[in-house]
């Protein structure tokens, strides 16, 4: 042991404090969970030392068997959950529980809102891990040494959870982490050897390490120090988990409760998952895969750049967290394990990269967890409506990103519709086009800043009348969706704010010349609007999509969407000013007022209100609104 002994005091990151705050006042109704979560991260850092031992065998230190040990001591009213495996330096310790290390975390606390039931719900997507301890312990003790490290290289890092932590150096003969908890009095039931024994079996069957508990007898004890103060009596360590991979077993053999209780070991999520697809091949490719599908988004789900992907094992081996190569973005919420004897044991994210068997790998996945919502969608119609609420406006990012099934992506998706007052977002590309009336051959749709603009939009009154439907979109995702989605089942899809309106069959001849004949007639207006409007506008021509609306303006069928250009702009992107035409509609009474109008600057003000009013609907404001008001006052008073 070192000479100078080194203890220092650190405060906890903010977002620990709050998450203490939390465990302390018992937030959740099943504490013991809090078991699940330590026995997981023991494994996790017993899996570690297996894969660096790989290239550093001297790591196991003479001791290659892995395993976790619980030992109870009812004098002490301590529970210690010990491991040997890779272990943590003193820099590691106080960076791993002293900070979270989660991108929006503070914004996440922010959503915490006092109520224990909700706030449950929420902590439990963020994941806890080992600040979990705290649900049960007032004091918790970690005695760790990392692998390789000399005996006097040890740490103890300890709090009561009030805000603040220690860090001592120690001397530690073994590698590992022992997590040491000093239980309340109010939780003395986790001393009972039985009560832990029946907690392994229902949460930690699955893992591949082995759990061991003292069967008779007392097992030795030691300090802080390693020194032995108690010598072990007659009994002997017992394996008390079955210690076999979830995934290596036959699908006939595990029960969905197992499958569940896996996922919220890999996932640390506190809910069931929604769905999953376990499957193994063999073949050409020898791999086996465990995919889920969360209940419930975690708050990070939009930041694209937050780690996600599968726990890769190779030949049974533990690889990588988080190897997001088997994955595209666009499916970041699944969670799952991912076993190939196709890659090599030395394999790195680098070689993934751009590895051949990756490629193979992750179009294989992709396609599991699109047949698995496939599936899920018209088999379980409700189960798949939970899931789009959680997770639809990622999805959507498909088709951008997967050209290969774009196809397949679309025929997920979900709009809402004209046909219904509901924002609800329910309707099928193949509901749509089971319900397009004969002489339709195009799939109508619509952006806007919110479900009310779009539902509401004056585009819309044409389609209304006729009883066609329209799909509505409003999210920010939509616009990017729909530049990327050109059609589905061959029907192209058509925005009813870009180009000249042609209904096609869906209009019979006699409006067709009503509409050749309106537009000869106002020829001449349609050219007096444009010079008193001049630049502002690219075009003014007729409109027959209108019915209740005197004008609205449109994008030229090339031009970039209203909607585009707030997104680009958004993002910090210059976007060259565009110039829309201005439709007129030749039945309201305003325009027919405006065609008996000299030239003048009355004539100007009213061609300049109907272009104003046209781009408040479209663009939901103006670059004048005073202007627009002072001139709406004057053309009232005259």
């Amino acid at each position: 042991m070192s000479d100078a002994v080194q203890t220092e005091t650190h405060g906890f990151q903010t977002e620990v404090k709050q998450l203490l705050n939390l465990m302390a006042h018992s937030l959740y109704s099943n504490k013991e969970v809090f078991l699940r979560e330590l026995v997981s991260n023991a494994a996790d850092a017993a899996d570690k030392l297996r894969f660096k031992a790989l290239s550093q065998g001297d790591l196991y230190e003479n001791d290659g068997d892995l395993r976790v040990r619980l030992i109870l001591d009812q004098d002490k009213k301590t529970l210690t959950i010990s491991d040997n495996g890779i272990g943590m330096s003193r820099e590691e310790i106080i960076d791993h529980l002293g900070t979270i290390a989660k991108s929006g975390t503070k914004a996440f606390f922010g959503q915490l809102s006092g109520d224990q039931a909700k706030d449950s719900q929420l902590i439990g997507q963020f994941g806890v891990g080992f600040y979990s301890a705290f649900i049960v312990a007032d004091k918790v003790t970690v005695l760790s040494r990392a692998a390789g490290q000399p005996a006097d290289q040890g740490v103890q890092w300890e709090s009561d959870g009030d805000g603040s932590f220690t860090v001592t150096d120690i001397n530690k003969p073994s590698r590992g982490t022992d997590v040491i908890l000093h239980l309340r009095d109010s939780e003395q039931e986790f001393l009972d050897d039985w009560r832990l024994r029946s907690i392994i079996g229902k949460y930690s069957d699955h893992i591949s390490v082995a759990v061991e508990m003292w069967k008779d007898g007392e097992p030795e004890q030691t300090d802080e120090e390693g020194k032995v103060t108690a010598a072990a009596t007659e009994g002997e360590w017992e394996q008390v988990n079955k210690a076999t991979a979830l995934w290596t077993r036959s699908k006939n053999d595990i029960s969905d409760e197992e499958y569940q209780e896996f996922y919220k070991h890999i996932s640390h999520d506190w809910q069931d998952a929604l769905d999953w697809s376990h499957n193994k091949v063999e073949g050409n490719q020898e791999y086996t895969s465990l995919l889920y599908v969360p209940a419930k988004a975690p708050f990070d789900l939009y930041n694209r750049e937050q780690s996600h992907g599968l726990k890769l094992y190779v030949q049974r081996v533990f690889i990588m967290d988080d190897a997001e190569q088997f994955m595209p973005t666009y499916l970041r919420f699944v969670k799952g394990v991912l076993d190939t004897n196709d890659l090599p044991l030395n394999v790195s994210r680098e070689i993934l990269q751009d590895n051949k068997v990756t490629a193979q790998l992750r179009k294989a996945c992709s396609k599991r967890v699109l047949s698995l919502l496939e599936k899920m969608a018209k088999n379980e119609p409700e189960k798949y409506q939970g899931f789009w609420t959680e997770f639809g406006n990622v999805l959507k990012e498909g088709p951008a990103e997967d050209y290969s099934n774009r196809e397949q992506i679309a025929g997920l998706l979900r709009f809402a519709s004209s046909n219904n007052d509901s924002d609800a977002q329910t309707v099928s590309l193949a509901d749509y086009i089971e319900r397009m009336p004969e002489g339709q051959d195009k799939i109508y749709y619509i952006t806007a800043d919110s479900f009310a603009a779009a539902n509401h939009s004056p585009h819309l009154e044409i389609f209304r009348k006729k009883g066609i439907e329209v799909l509505l979109m409003w999210e920010r995702v939509d616009e990017w969706l729909m530049s990327h989605l050109n059609e589905f089942d061959g029907k192209q899809f058509v925005s009813v704010t870009k180009g000249e309106l042609d209904l096609g069959e869906l209009d019979d001849e006699e409006t067709k010349k009503a509409q050749e004949e309106a537009k000869e007639a106002l020829a001449p207006l349609l050219e007096r609007v444009k010079t008193a409007l001049g630049d502002e506008v690219k075009e003014v021509r007729l409109t027959h999509r209108l019915t209740s609306t005197p004008s609205c303006v449109v994008a030229g069928e090339h031009d970039m969407s209203t909607q585009m250009i707030k997104l680009m702009r958004s993002a910090g992107q210059e976007v060259p000013e565009q110039k829309y035409i201005l439709e007129l509609n030749p039945e309201h009474t305003l325009v027919k007022k405006l065609e008996t109008l000299e030239a003048g600057e009355q004539f100007n003000e009213w061609s300049q209100l109907l272009l104003e009013q046209a781009q408040l609907a479209e663009q939901g404001g103006l670059k004048d609104p005073a202007a627009f008001v002072a001139r709406v006052n004057r053309l009232l008073l005259d």
